[in-house]
């Protein structure tokens, strides 16, 4: 009898800003384990997803966009991604179709970083043309397919869009024919390795990104300081702090008579009740840091590489 070769191994998500990597990793894994928002740059870590199939499991890394900007929380970010790009078996380019074929003289800009990053790499690389669902006339991404093609000529290319779920079964299918063979590396019910903590941290981050206007969302960070399983009440306890870079942005967030802080609370609140599975108490608190995208130790401190 044959036995099944059973396969596991890592794979990057990688690409530009606000091409829909992390919309993709949740549709991957039918949960959402990371943060989504309309604006570009919203994850700022590596963040784990565990798919785990009865052929292989699949660990898929989401990573922060590529981009040119400065900074050294900008730097922190791409280290992101080159930490996950030296882990991963399997390499995935993520962009935006619909964004390209509009405007086709952004790609060469938008694709360089990972283009040279990738630059002679002999591993598989699947390369997703995302977004395809905002469009009809599916002939309009042949001058794109054939431009990727042209950029990683061993690449597959694949267009889906993680939104729509439209493409997913087949793109996780060639996955996994090109991950290495291997035992699974994580409980089969496993979907993230992130601790609670973090991703209570990340819910209040992305009620921010959701609330506030233009820049004020980059100059927020969120900690959580203090996480207790209270038995008697049958709750879990958290208390937040929710870091702005200038004075003017403390009054946004905390809005008119409170009414800000109170929503964003109200809404994260809701959905740690769903992650955890039970009562949550939550506690925010705003403080001015000035400059703290620029702070190394604070850096540090958050859990940034």
């Amino acid at each position: 009898m044959t036995q099944t070769v059973y396969r596991c191994g890592h794979v990057a998500i990688m690409g530009p800003p606000n091409a829909g990597k992390s919309t993709l990793l949740n549709a991957f894994l039918g949960k959402k384990v990371t943060i989504v928002t309309p604006r570009a740059q919203t994850t700022r870590n590596q963040i784990m997803g565990i798919l785990t199939n009865p052929a292989a499991q699949i660990i898929f890394m989401d990573t922060p966009g590529l981009t040119q900007m400065r900074g050294r929380l900008s730097k922190t970010m791409i280290q992101a991604v080159w930490q996950s790009l030296g882990q991963a078996d399997v390499i995935m380019p993520v962009l935006d179709a619909h964004l390209y074929i509009c405007r086709p003289e952004f790609l060469e800009r938008d694709l360089a970083p990972a283009a040279d990053a990738l630059a002679g790499d002999n591993r598989p690389i699947i390369a997703v043309a995302n977004k395809i669902d905002m469009f009809g006339n599916k002939s309009r991404m042949l001058p794109l397919l054939t431009r990727l093609q042209e950029i990683w000529p061993a690449a597959e290319i694949f267009p889906a869009s993680a939104l729509c779920k439209d493409g997913l079964q087949g793109l996780v299918c060639l996955v996994e024919s090109r991950l290495p063979e291997g035992e699974a590396q994580y409980p089969a019910d496993q979907l993230s390795i992130s601790p609670l903590r973090f991703m209570a941290a990340e819910i209040i981050r992305e009620k921010l990104f959701m609330r506030l206007r233009e820049e004020v969302p980059y100059g927020v960070a969120v900690e959580v300081e203090n996480w207790e399983e209270n038995e008697e009440q049958g709750r879990t306890i958290i208390h937040a702090v929710i870091y702005v870079a200038r004075p003017m942005y403390k009054a946004m967030v905390i809005g008119r008579g409170g009414g800000g802080i109170k929503e964003i609370g109200s809404e994260a609140r809701r959905e740690m009740i769903e992650l955890i599975g039970g009562k949550v108490h939550l506690e925010l608190w705003v403080k001015v840091r000035e400059n703290w995208a620029e702070d190394p130790i604070f850096l540090h401190n958050m859990g940034f590489a």
